[in-house]
This record gives C-alpha cells, sequence and structure tokens, in this order.
C-alpha cells in the first residue's frame, strides 16, 4: 500500500526531525511516555474546535493529531516494531472485520444491529488475547465521565443493566441521599463524602448513557454556556459600575436572568 505523496511528505519530515544528526533536539529527547500529553490535548483541542462549530479550524487541529499519530510511527520504526504501513494495515483490517454488514456480504442492519455486532466481534477480541474480565483494556487515563460509559457499555453486553429508565433514576436520588447523609454527618468524614459523591456521578453518567447522551460531550457544551452566560453576568455588572463582589447573589442572578433572555431573544 502506498501512501499518498502528502503523507510520504509527512514521513519524511518526521524522519528528518528525528535524525540523530541533524533532527530537532526536542523531538530527538521524546518517547512514547512524554508524547502522551501532547496526544490528549490535541485530541481535546479537536474535540473544543467542534463544539465551537469552529469548522475552519478543523483542518489544522486535525493535522497536529495526526502528527501525533506520525510522531508515534517514527518511534516504533526506529525500535523495529511497527510502522506507519502497518498501522493503517491494522485499521482497515480492524474496520472491515467490523462491519461484516458492509464488507462481509451480510445484509444491511440497523444501527442497534451494528452496535451489537461491533461489541461481540471485540469481546471475540478480547478473549483471543487471553483478557479475563469485560472491563479488561479499558484505558485509565481517559476522562473519568467516558470512562465511566464505557464501563457500563461494557457490563451491559453481558446483561449487567437495567431495562427500564425507572430504576435508573431512582438510582440517582439513593445516591443524592447518601451524598447528604454523609454531608450531614456529625463528624464529616471527607474520603465517605468524596465516594459518596463518585457514586452519584457515576449514577448520572448511567443515565444519561440510557437516554442516549454522551456525557462527557453534554458537560463539556454546559461549561461552555455557563462560561458564556457567566461573562454575560461580567458584562452588565461592569455597566453598573459596581465590582462584581459588591453585588448581592439577587442581583448577579438578575443579570444571569436577563442574559438567558437575550440569548432566547437573538436565537
Amino acid at each position: 500500500m502506498t501512501a499518498p505523496k502528502n503523507i510520504e511528505r509527512l514521513l519524511q519530515i518526521m524522519s528528518k526531525l528525528r535524525d540523530p544528526e541533524t533532527g530537532c533536539p526536542w523531538d530527538l529527547a521524546q518517547n512514547y511516555q512524554t508524547i502522551v500529553p501532547f496526544t490528549l490535548e490535541e485530541a481535546f483541542e479537536v474535540a473544543d474546535t467542534i463544539e465551537r462549530n469552529a469548522l475552519d479550524e478543523l483542518p489544522g487541529e486535525l493535522g497536529d493529531l495526526l502528527f501525533q499519530v506520525i510522531f508515534y510511527c517514527q518511534l516504533g520504526k526506529e525500535q523495529g516494531l511497527f510502522d506507519f504501513a502497518l498501522v493503517v494495515d491494522k485499521i482497515c483490517n480492524k474496520l472491515t472485520e467490523r462491519h461484516p454488514h458492509v464488507f462481509g456480504g451480510l445484509s444491511q442492519a440497523t444501527t442497534q444491529e451494528v452496535k451489537q455486532t461491533w461489541e461481540g466481534i471485540k469481546a471475540s477480541e478480547r478473549i483471543g488475547r487471553s483478557l479475563h474480565s469485560v472491563l479488561d483494556d479499558i484505558p485509565l487515563n481517559l476522562p473519568a465521565l467516558s470512562r465511566a460509559a464505557k464501563i457500563q457499555r461494557r457490563v451491559a453486553t453481558v446483561g449487567f443493566d437495567w431495562d427500564e429508565l425507572e430504576p435508573v433514576v431512582g438510582k440517582i436520588h439513593e445516591e443524592i441521599e447518601e451524598v447528604l447523609v454523609e454531608v450531614n454527618a456529625p463528624e464529616q468524614d471527607p474520603q465517605k463524602v468524596t465516594e459518596e459523591m463518585g457514586d452519584l456521578l457515576f449514577a448520572v453518567v448511567n443515565l444519561a448513557r440510557h437516554i442516549g447522551v454522551d456525557a462527557e460531550q453534554a458537560l463539556r457544551q454546559a461549561n461552555i454556556k455557563f462560561e458564556r452566560r457567566f461573562r454575560g453576568v461580567e458584562a452588565l455588572a461592569n455597566v453598573a459600575q459596581k465590582p462584581m463582589k459588591e453585588h448581592s447573589l439577587a442581583e448577579l442572578d438578575s443579570y444571569w436572568e436577563q442574559v438567558k433572555v437575550n440569548e432566547k431573544t437573538k436565537a
């Protein structure tokens, strides 16, 4: 498989950056472990660009993310472990194997059937790698909300899941009560409060999963909305020519409501 000329150019640039004699000192100093934080950062920048609908910026951000892949491939090539061509072969094989309804001659399937087939194939692959739990190989460094959802989806494949929404919601109320018990305890134990708060967040992620919402994406959007509205509150406080700290909570809340009304009017 021959890579397009622009990919070849990128591979050559990466090789040049890692040249022991003429390469870049910073690039030469890197290894798999030191590159990981940059990979995560670039992935989040891609997500942020999409969330902001700044699609004109997306090619550049995707290029930065692609460079991370190229960097790992260069390290693998130097160590005689793998190269870019092998990485491409791996993903091509995986995609064709996991889409038998497209590449395997099977009849067209519904979205739900495709998901079930995908999870079934992944489960077979885990067995082939001598993994012993459906929870094996879930990355520890995933964002916590995303990892919680992935854990929940994985255990659901073996039947450990509610079929109805009512107990899912009931679990959230139960966890709220348990948080309040610990918060209001005569001698509050911070570790127990944290544990119960974690259980509550896990239950909320489960509700998001059951209603088809990506909890990580939902929270990112909520963060963006809150920041936008709070900046609006700051602007109104500035118009009033009074520092934020000198406003009462009622005043700030009235600014908040005004910002929300303005957003609806503009929409």
